[in-house]
């Protein structure tokens, strides 16, 4: 496959990037994003079926089912980082081996109402958290040991708004080009 067009499966809303400055607008934004995803996501598979659910999402990708999943399992972490940040000075958080994670059984075949409905939780009590952070509690930080990234809850914040809509958008791209 060329490679653009992998790169275009693989980031179809494109990578990451941290502004230069975070504004208010950045953060109400992001937390919107945050606080509507779980319907939003829900909404696109829900008339899936369990055929469906098995279509990987790019060649050599992760099924569509793996990726709800990867969702839920994701930001259930990242609710975890935002909390030890906010009662540890700057904490060297876990990370975890997300390939090895959406490859476990029940990432590979459990009926993905499941991880729907986590989302929707985690995703309730994150939100309601951030919604309550001072500018200072913002700036407060964590160490990812990949490369000793140092990270603001600030910009988490946009991480993980841009990483529900990049799989939403992975999960859109099959059902757009399936015609579902």
């Amino acid at each position: 496959m060329e490679e653009n067009r992998m790169e275009q499966l693989r980031y179809p809303i494109g990578k990451y990037e941290v502004p230069a400055v975070i504004t208010k607008e950045h953060l109400e934004e992001w937390i919107g994003i945050l606080e509507t995803l779980p319907g939003k996501l829900e909404d696109l598979v829900r008339s899936l079926t369990e055929e469906q659910l098995e279509t990987p999402y790019r060649p050599d990708g992760w099924t569509i089912r793996q990726v709800v999943h990867h969702v839920a399992d994701s930001h259930h972490n990242s609710y975890i980082r935002f909390k030890w940040a906010l009662t540890e000075d700057n904490p060297l958080i876990k990370a975890y081996f997300e390939k090895e994670w959406a490859n476990l059984f029940d990432t590979r075949t459990a009926p993905i109402q499941l991880s729907l409905d986590h989302l929707r939780a985690v995703h309730a009590k994150l939100v309601y958290l951030l919604k309550g952070l001072s500018k200072e509690q913002l700036q407060r930080k964590f160490t990812h040991p990949e490369g000793n990234m140092v990270s603001t809850l600030e910009e988490n914040i946009g991480r993980y708004a841009w990483h529900g809509s990049h799989h939403f958008a992975h999960i859109k791209t099959v059902i757009d080009q399936k015609q579902w």
